[in-house]
């Protein structure tokens, strides 16, 4: 058999029910969550790490790069043939696509949580967990970099997001469709992911703002970001990459004080192009040096400008490092 190991990192997963608040609250480590399931080492050998018990929202980028290097110590030992990590769902795709990042092996991570708590009947927990060890003993997932694997469906962490705030089907590859999925145990891929990729970096600038563009928008959100000593900026533009005139204006008043301002959609699919050109359209962003990413929602974009802040302030080495 296989050997597995398991980071605990909270989330649903390791909730139940508090009496008396009436919430979900995190409760379980992860010897307590295995012994709640305990086929799980039929099929592997399996060993714990308890990195915490942090419910989504409490993740921030610093505690996910701390994770990253506690697995990337892990991941290359010798007899890990691969690692499962649980993990909060409000922002699992953010830490797996950090992961993704900056984690090169080529030995399975898999990165799985649960919508329902273990006070509820139909807890999503065990069957997650139980795809995930199916995955790792999968040869076929060597080599495909971080994946995402809750209600039986496998994607690429650097493709996927959570689409619905409840559903067990939530997380989804919204442009290119999932990688594959885990039936009774069997698991199947239809394509590789579409985009493979490192950065070298064990710093992280979490010093970067994220901003969402709306109709009638004017340029005061990004003038008091600029006046705050941000160090980077990403905007959810309309559309394909556009914003109003007086938005624009404000993007123009923080590139012209230094600092990189990365361009994502506020639409949930689709990449942006700078195939407009009225006033505050993708030419007139590019032109000013705006960076532009393709198929990246924008809580990924910060994620990857945040760990490029960490490598370098260069703006010409950021757009390389981002565009390309």
């Amino acid at each position: 058999m296989k050997n597995i190991l398991i980071v605990f990192a909270g989330g649903t997963f390791s909730m139940k029910i508090d009496e008396e608040t009436g919430g979900a609250i995190p409760f379980f480590h992860g010897d307590q969550l295995l012994e709640m399931i305990p086929n799980v080492r039929n099929l592997a050998q399996i060993s714990i790490h308890d990195f915490g018990m942090y419910p989504g929202p409490h993740m921030t980028p610093e505690l996910m790069l701390e994770l990253s290097k506690e697995i990337k110590k892990r991941i290359n030992q010798k007899g890990v043939d691969g690692i499962i990590v649980t993990h909060g769902t409000d922002t699992l795709e953010e830490t797996a696509y950090l992961l993704d990042l900056t984690i090169k092996t080529n030995k399975p991570i898999v990165v799985i949580g649960a919508m329902k708590t273990s006070s509820e009947q139909d807890w999503d927990g065990p069957r997650n967990l139980l795809d995930a060890i199916h995955i790792i003993n999968s040869t076929n997932s060597y080599g495909m970099g971080v994946l995402v694997c809750l209600n039986g469906e496998i994607n690429a962490a650097s493709e996927v997001t959570k689409t619905h705030t409840e559903d067990i089907e939530t997380f989804h590859s919204l442009d290119f469709g999932a990688l594959g999925f885990v039936d009774r145990g069997r698991v199947i891929f239809n394509r590789m992911p579409r985009k493979l990729e490192t950065i070298e970096t064990d710093k992280i600038n979490s010093n970067v703002d994220l901003i969402k563009v709306h109709a009638g928008m004017g340029d005061k959100f990004f003038k008091f970001s600029a006046d705050s000593g941000v160090e980077g900026i990403v905007i959810e533009a309309m559309g394909v990459g556009n914003v109003p005139p007086t938005a624009f204006e404000g993007i123009k008043y923080a590139v012209e004080k230094g600092i990189p301002v990365v361009l994502t959609s506020r639409c949930p699919a689709g990449e942006t192009l700078d195939i407009y050109s009225y006033p505050g359209a993708g030419k007139w962003l590019k032109k000013l040096g705006v960076i532009f990413t393709d198929y990246l929602n924008g809580q990924k974009a910060r994620i990857k400008l945040m760990l490029c802040l960490g490598l370098t302030k260069d703006i010409n080495k950021l757009r390389e490092l981002i565009e390309e």
